[in-house]
């Protein structure tokens, strides 16, 4: 049985793909330093993330996804050291589901891992991650309010530090929450050393290069795949979302062109700021663990000029759209050329097919 188990919640947006990346392509060394990442894939933790938060979608989804958390537990319960969870979406939990998962840890020495940044650069970033997640709200629309379903995702529900803790220190003990601040001048490896420190093993000699950065779009190519989220049909399933919207199109298409960067508007950029304010007093208010300085944690006073969302024309939508069919027309000519030097093999249509249906 494990001593102690480290969930590492997110924030969104905060660095966690970079850390699940090397978490996951580093296991077998991670063991041998006492620390066991649990599951068989790296969705075990996603979908346990789910029968965590009591998604109803899982009472439908394969025996594998449902069975994700009691396997974890399971394999926690029968392995000695340092267990280690990650996911962004257990942020969302209430703090009664949160209770609920700490108390089935084989373990009562649990703590949270809350990796954290400011609320303007974080907002920004995940209406972005919402876009390639399938979504078309408008940033001017986007996280007007905080969700009170724990299923919901990309709202102040899960980017919001203060609300965030607030949940899971009732069922965690603040001395126990762990708050990394990500600082934004720092080499990008700075938090990967910083979130071993807080668990507790040697970060040096793990193999880094699995990790990738996050890259994002342009304010006229997010508007571009926001709208054509809105055309898109039959791409619901979350594996459609995940490898033709957001692998295929935004980050193999858009996210190359570049682009101009963008602010949400003026009124969401002060109520980052007042967001920002309310995290740094409350964190003041209790024995939270904070690697870092908070004040990484504000909202610059001055803000470089970037444009809205809400100027971005048709013609400039047109202008990628364009560009965009023309690549995709090369895309789909290279893997017909492919097909036709592999006449033993599925043809691409057939191909194509299977990876909608799985």
């Amino acid at each position: 049985m494990v001593e102690r188990v480290f969930v590492h919640i997110g924030l969104p947006k905060t660095a966690t793909s970079y850390l699940q990346t090397i978490l996951w392509s580093s296991r077998d060394a991670l063991r041998s330093r006492g620390v066991v990442v649990p599951g068989e894939e790296r969705r075990d933790h996603l979908w346990a993330s789910r029968t965590v938060r009591e998604d109803h979608h899982q009472d439908r989804a394969p025996e594998r996804h449902r069975t994700a958390w009691s396997r974890i537990c399971a394999e926690l319960a029968e392995t000695p050291g340092t267990g280690l969870l990650s996911h962004e979406f257990f942020a969302a939990a209430s703090a009664k589901q949160a209770g609920a998962m700490v108390a089935a840890l084989p373990t009562d020495d649990v703590h949270v891992v809350v990796t954290a940044r400011e609320p303007l650069g974080l907002f920004t970033a995940s209406w972005q991650e919402s876009l390639k997640n399938g979504s078309t709200t408008p940033m001017a629309d986007y996280a007007r309010g905080e969700s009170r379903r724990s299923t919901a995702i990309w709202n102040w529900r899960t980017l919001d530090l203060r609300l965030v803790l607030e949940r899971w220190s009732r069922a965690v003990p603040p001395e126990r929450i762990h708050v990394v601040v990500l600082d934004p001048e720092a080499p990008r490896d700075d938090v990967w050393h910083r979130f071993a420190g807080v668990v507790g093993f040697p970060p040096d000699g793990i193999d880094l290069s699995a990790s990738f950065p996050n890259t994002s779009m342009g304010v006229v190519e997010a508007e571009t795949l926001r709208r054509v989220n809105g055309s898109l049909e039959g791409f619901g399933s979350a594996f459609d979302r995940g490898v033709w919207i957001r692998t295929f199109l935004a980050d193999e298409r858009l996210v190359p062109r570049g682009g101009e960067r963008f602010w949400p508007e003026p009124d969401q950029v002060d109520d980052c700021r007042q967001r920002a304010e309310a995290a740094i007093d409350h964190l003041g208010s209790a024995p939270y663990d904070v690697v870092g300085d908070v004040e990484h944690l504000r909202v610059p006073t001055d803000l470089e000029p970037r444009r809205s969302t809400t100027s971005v024309t048709d013609s400039e939508v047109a202008g990628v759209a364009v560009d965009l069919v023309a690549t995709l027309m090369g895309d789909v000519r290279r893997l017909r050329r492919a097909a036709s030097r592999r006449p033993t093999r599925p043809r691409w249509r057939s191909w194509l097919g299977r990876l909608r249906r799985r």
